[in-house]
Parts: structure tokens; sequence; C-alpha cells
């Protein structure tokens, strides 16, 4: 007979790939004889390559190699090669749709993500907004598994052991060599939108704050471009306890084995809150245009540690793209630097009672 074979699909965005992984985990432990492949971007490698002995990766580079029609046809035929027997579509976008269409002429059972478009309409609308709290990408994964024939039970807790990472596969760095030592505070100030972005005047304010309140800790700046090569520079520089994680790691697995060594992470709506989740790191997460009852909270995350203003107008947008409709980021600019350090505080204290 032959075994099952599941393809999962999902390309998009670093923080929506790493929120499949608890999914993934889940039903690798609760179907030990299925196969499982995760076809994805070559970043999201780390994520599955050691998640579980059932559970392959495929790479796809849509820019180059598969990119326009001939390129997907190309991508089908190495997937139909594979022999998979289900199919599970997370992303229902068009290149994964026109993937889905080719394994639906064939002998496969296929499904896709309901990504409730009506609800999260109703909860960004200008008018008659509906406060309700929309189902997380982690349920729709697992009920797209359910339609599969694959019911689970989350039960993911870090892609690493209880200890963390292993520190030996970080270059050696004096000033990595204290994460065992000293306490260690991760800060991710910049998202992908503005809407998402808490103002770096008033983050310098939280950074100047947490060193006076812990003179002796690490502060990892996390987080890459033109804006944070500036900014962390600076933040550097005026700081020393302050330490530009880019200047020191290459990859993300890298990142992850720093992020499973820190006390707290703080965060915007973005992938690192995600990154942090995965390896069971506490995040103080800042919220603007965006809000958690989209959906995207980090794994295991609690809302109490999700820092929001109340806006008649929040949230506009499920991804913080769209501009303010007030003009002025209220909803980012009205939450007091002393808020979150008092959020990181409580995180801190919990963990050394």
């Amino acid at each position: 007979m032959k075994k099952d074979h599941i393809l999962i699909i999902r390309f998009s965005a670093l923080g929506d790939v790493a929120m499949l992984v608890p999914v993934v985990y889940s039903l690798a432990h609760q179907y030990p004889d299925v196969r499982i492949t995760v076809l994805s971007r070559s970043y999201a490698r780390p994520f599955f390559d050691e998640l579980a002995p059932n559970v392959g990766f495929m790479e796809a580079d849509l820019k180059r190699e598969y990119h326009g029609i001939k390129g997907l046809n190309a991508l089908f035929r190495r997937l139909a090669a594979k022999q998979f027997t289900h199919v599970a579509d997370m992303h229902s976008v068009l290149r994964s749709e026109f993937l889905r269409m080719r394994f639906n002429l064939g002998s496969y059972k296929v499904a896709h993500i309901n990504k409730h478009r009506k609800g999260r309409k109703r909860l960004t609308a200008s008018v008659n907004k509906q406060l309700i709290q929309q189902p997380t990408p982690f349920q729709n994964y697992a009920d797209v598994l359910a339609r599969l024939g694959y019911p689970i039970e989350p039960e993911f807790h870090s892609i690493f052991p209880d200890e963390g990472g292993d520190l030996s596969l970080l270059p050696e760095n004096a000033q990595l060599s204290t994460l065992n030592t000293q306490l260690n505070i991760g800060i991710a100030p910049f998202a992908a939108h503005e809407g998402k972005i808490y103002p770096p005047q008033l983050m310098q304010q939280v950074i100047e704050l947490l060193t006076k309140k812990y003179p002796e800790a690490n502060i990892f700046l996390f987080g890459k471009g033109e804006r944070e090569d500036k900014q962390f520079t600076e933040w550097c520089s005026l700081y020393k306890q302050c330490v530009y994680v880019k200047q020191h790691l290459e990859t993300i697995k890298q990142e992850l084995i720093l992020m499973s060594h820190l006390d707290v992470m703080l965060s915007m709506d973005s992938a690192n809150m995600h990154l942090a989740s995965l390896v069971a790191t506490p995040v103080v997460s800042v919220w603007g245009a965006t809000h958690p009852y989209a959906g995207f909270m980090g794994w295991n995350q609690g809302t109490e540690n999700a820092i929001q203003v109340p806006l008649p107008c929040r949230p506009c947008s499920i991804y913080g793209q769209k501009p303010c409709r007030r003009g002025d980021y209220a909803c980012m600019n009205r939450i007091a630097p002393s808020t979150i350090v008092e959020h990181v505080v409580q995180i801190i204290s919990n963990k050394n009672v």
C-alpha cells in the first residue's frame, strides 16, 4: 500500500512561514508514519530541516527558476515526480492556486486555506467596525490538514531542547560569550510597514531606561536593512550594552540560537515576534495599526504582553500597510516608553522568581 505523503505549500513572508512550524511539528509527531514535505522559499529551510524525522523541505525560487507559467509548470512536474498523495495549499495565492489546479486534475487529495477575508474586513472597517477575534493562521493551517483527513492537537514548544540552541554554533565573540552569565534582552524595533513601527525616538528612550535598570544586560538589536544599519549603529555608539546582531551572525539559524537564550524579546507585530516564539522566548509585542484580533499573535504568547492603545480606528489594516487615517500614528505615539519597559521588567522578574 502506498505510504501517504503530504505536500505543504507556503511561500510568503518570513513570519507567515514561521507560523507554520508548530502545525507541521504537531502533524509529524501525531502521524509518524506519514511523510511530509514543506515547499517554500530557501530562507525557511532552518525551520524544518531538523523538525522531525518524517519532515522534509523543498525550496522553490519563484523569481528566477520557477518564474511565470512556464516556471510553475516545471515546478509542478518536479513535484509530481515525488508521488505525493495529499496537497495542502497553506497560501492560496495565484502561484499556489495554479499548482493546486494542476494537482486537482490528478489523483490527489487537495485542500486550501480559508483566510476569513469577510471577518478581517469587518475588523478593519472605518465604520461599523466589529472587534471580533479572527481565527489564527495556526488554526487555519490545522483546518486544512483536518480536511485532508489529518486532524491535529497542537503540542509544539520549541525547535530547540529546553536548554536552548547550541551556542557552539555561534561565532566566537566577546559579547556573545556572556549569553549564559548575563541578562539578555532582544529588541526588534522595525517592521515592513510604518503602521507597525514604534517611533525610533521613543524606542531610544526604552533602550535608555533598560540600560539604567539593567546596566550589565546585553541588549541585542535584531533586523536588517539600511534603516536598521543607520539606527543600530547610532544606538550601539550611545549604549555600550547594545549589540547589532547582523554584524555578528550570518544566518537565520544562528539568530534563532541567540533568541533561544534571551530572557525576553521586545518586538513589533513582525517576523521577529514569530521567530522568538519558535524558540519559546517570551515576547513583549507592540501593536499599532494592526491588532492581535487579526490572529497574528506569536505562538504561545500571551495577550497580556501585547501593548496597544485603544482607538476607534484600530486596527486600520491586517498587515499595517495602509497610511494612517488620522495622519499622526497615534496608535504608536501614545504608547509611553515606560509602559513598554514595565512589561519587559515584569517578564524578567517572573523568570527570576
